[in-house]
């Protein structure tokens, strides 16, 4: 019979014992699950993380020693429940505590609604879990409650429809948009006073996630909770802030859910446990490279610049309530600045109509190099914004020194915060990229321009980006970590670990393992991988896709229960949809005809009622899909999953690759793409008990040598090549 984890706990209390602890607690999870079936890549997992993360050095100190375990498990293995009970025992025992970092919702809500629960009703010793939010997420009490009706003098203001929205439509135009149109200023008003009035009568609990209904973005952010217009413990409402009375709860908890873009965003903010002193877990952890270069990258907008205007307004009539003089002439300094926006504005647009006549475009600066004529408006607007900021950071100190100082004053002073705070993101964005924008080193930054039309008028933003995103993660993450699993069922590529280790910056520390846990199922009996041989190249577009499509079709009307269509494309995805007879019209749902939770209830009810059903997706439908037994039967995909050529990063980093010696297509696309094509294919066999198909309309898997890389880091299918109808085995591969 299996120890118990405060039996071996009590024991043997000495450091060598913790592993024995950790994976005690597993044994002891596995022996409380009814119906568990044995799963011994999970166990390996287990005793891996147990063995890894047992002697790492917590707290402040000097050459600490560090781990960091690596694994992929594959469908069906059970890591949460791996990771969770190790990581959970390890850090009770130690004192600490456990981060769990997850890149989707669904994710998060398994967590939160089953698997934590699942084990805290089984180990001995309690412990408390919560989920982490962003600040965002959370209403400002204070914003809500002046905008709610107190007539506060600043309200209008400080928190008034945007400046720079269109304008309310004319009577006519009113008239065209039908009865439903509301006017935006109306429908603000009584969500406030809707909002007010839930929490003054304890209806809500302030999280934008607890409403019924989800206000429009545009709407919410005007009374989110954001850092740079909040005082925190100074402000008069503090006591009853629904963000800080969460992050109250989330202090007296063990074990902590977030994602991995508030983990990244929260170094060195004390919204999280400090990663030095704790166990932290990466689920989903293949998301981790580009969330970093989503966190460290810059935009600027070079239109949308009213904010320009009223911005000297408020620092005077801040500093004037204050008493105190502002330091510099920031009224010439943002006409200065604008002016300068607006000239790199107009040479971006000389720019771009030099290249496309169209106002929807992405334009990027080869090499990383600015044109010349961009350099000097570019050093004029980082100087004229950084004097700003200094006014907008000196000022802001002083408010929080006199709220901290006379209490009585702390309303009055965080009001004044928060119209500083308004403006600070704005001004940041601006210092921040044109910084990046003017930056020259050996490994260039992805510089580009960006025009676009959605909002109904032309605007331009200028972006920056670093390239690589493992030295970002070595620089600002895992020189903070000493102990974490980083974990999910794709993280090798073309059979190896070496383009992930890469590109999350593990390559270069000794600290790391990987382990590859097989999955549970028996994919040679329990599924086929057939590619099929089509005439035309798939990288002759128009002839492919009719090809393609009318395999596909053919394919579809075989389908006798649930099958889901993965495209590369969304004119690739239309051409399917317009090609279906009427027949194939009431089977198929389509990506962003529904929302996702309704398309999907949609296709459980048809597959229930006995009734075959097709989704068409995208990317997004290629990952984290689970969809099991008649759900999916069948999984197509219509071409290998290459990203957009078209993406400004990917673009900089193949240059400068190019102009390193090296290959960017078999370094980085080749080794990207197995990756998503293993994601893509694990919709398939979801259980045991699964019987599916993977079906390959793109020949290159199978004729190409960078094909049959991919092909060897998928699961062991039975892999059949179909040609001109007619499906054979492809020898070596079965």
């Amino acid at each position: 019979m299996t120890d118990s984890l405060t039996d071996v706990e009590a024991a043997e209390p000495t450091n060598a014992a913790l592993a024995k602890v950790s994976l005690a607690a597993f044994d002891q999870m596995v022996a409380s699950s009814p119906g568990f079936r044995s799963r011994p890549g999970q166990r390996e997992m287990a005793e891996r993380i147990a063995t890894e993360l047992h002697n790492i050095t917590l707290g402040d100190q000097a050459d600490p020693t560090q781990a960091v375990t690596v694994i992929q498990a594959g469908t069906g293995v059970g890591k949460s429940a791996a990771y969770l009970s190790t990581t959970v025992a390890l850090a009770m025992a130690r004192k600490t505590r456990v981060v769990i970092s997850t890149a989707t919702v669904a994710l998060q809500e398994q967590l939160m609604t089953k698997d934590l629960p699942a084990l805290a009703a089984v180990l001995d010793t309690p412990f408390v879990y919560a989920l982490a939010k962003g600040r965002g997420r959370y209403v400002c009490k204070l914003k809500l409650e002046r905008l709610a009706g107190s007539g506060d003098e600043d309200s209008s203001e400080l928190f008034g429809v945007d400046e720079d929205t269109p304008p309310p439509p004319t009577a006519f135009a009113k008239q065209l948009k039908g009865q439903d149109w509301q006017d935006p200023e109306e429908r603000r008003m009584v969500l406030y006073d809707t909002l007010a009035n839930a929490l003054a009568a304890g209806q809500w609990d302030g999280d934008r996630d607890s409403l019924s209904e989800q206000p429009d973005p545009r709407d919410w952010s005007t009374v989110a909770a954001e850092r740079h217009t909040c005082t925190a413990r100074h402000c008069p409402l503090f006591r009853n802030c629904s963000y800080y009375n969460a992050r109250t709860l989330l202090a007296q908890a063990q074990v902590i859910v977030a994602n991995h873009d508030l983990v990244l965003a929260s170094l060195g903010m004390k919204a999280l446990p400090d990663l030095d002193n704790c166990l932290v877990v990466f689920d989903e952890g293949h998301h981790l490279p580009a969330v970093a270069l989503d966190q460290f990258s810059g935009a600027m907008d070079l239109t949308g610049l009213r904010w320009l205007d009223k911005l000297p307004k408020i620092l005077h009539e801040v500093a004037e309530k204050m008493g105190v003089a502002v330091a510099q002439d920031v009224t010439t300094l943002a006409q200065q600045l604008k002016t300068a926006l607006l000239d790199a504005g107009r040479i971006a647009m000389d720019l771009l109509r030099g290249v496309t006549a169209s106002y929807d475009i992405v334009h990027r600066f080869p090499d990383g190099v600015l044109p010349e004529a961009f350099i000097e408006p570019m050093t004029l607007i980082h100087g004229h914004a950084s004097g700003l900021s200094e006014v907008l950071e000196a000022l802001g100190a002083e408010l929080k020194a006199r709220a901290k100082e006379d209490p009585s004053q702390a309303a009055q002073n965080s009001v004044q915060y928060a119209r500083l705070g308004q403006l600070a993101p704005k001004i940041n964005s601006v210092v921040g990229t044109s910084a990046m924008l003017l930056a020259h080193e050996a490994q260039p930054m992805a510089k580009w321009l960006r025009s676009d039309t959605s909002s109904g008028l032309v605007s331009l933003s200028a972006h920056a980006c670093p390239i690589v995103p493992g030295d970002l993660l070595r620089r600002h993450l895992w020189n903070q970590v000493r102990g974490a699993v980083v974990t999910s069922a794709s993280l090798t590529s073309c059979g190896s670990f070496d383009y992930f280790l890469s590109e999350t910056g593990l390559d270069q520390l000794a600290h790391v393992s990987t382990l590859a846990v097989d999955s549970p199922f028996d994919y040679r009996t329990q599924g086929e991988l057939v590619v099929v041989e089509t005439v035309a190249d798939p990288r002759h577009v128009e002839s492919f896709t009719r090809e393609m499509v009318a395999a596909l079709l053919a394919d579809l009307r075989l389908v006798a229960h649930g099958a889901l269509v993965l495209f590369t494309s969304r004119v690739q995805m239309k051409a399917a949809v317009d090609a279906l007879d009427a027949a194939l019209l009431g089977v198929v749902l389509v990506q962003g005809q529904l929302s996702r939770a309704r398309l999907l209830g949609t296709h459980t009810a048809r597959i229930e009622s006995g009734q075959p059903s097709v989704i068409f997706g995208m990317q997004s439908f290629g990952e984290g899909l689970d969809l099991p037994g008649q759900l999916c039967e069948a999984v197509f995909i219509t071409k290998l999953p290459f990203a957009s050529p078209s993406d400004p990063v990917a673009q900089a980093r193949a240059e400068w690759l190019k102009r390193e010696g090296r290959d960017p297509f078999s370094e980085l696309v080749v080794p990207a793409t197995g990756i998503r094509l293993l994601q893509w294919t694990g919709r398939a066999i979801r259980t045991e008990d699964d019987q599916a198909r993977v079906v390959c309309y793109d020949k290159r898997l199978l004729s190409q040598p960078y094909g049959r890389r991919m092909l060897q880091g998928l699961p062991p299918y039975a892999v059949l090549r179909r040609v001109r109808g007619q499906t054979l085995s492809v020898l070596g591969l079965v």
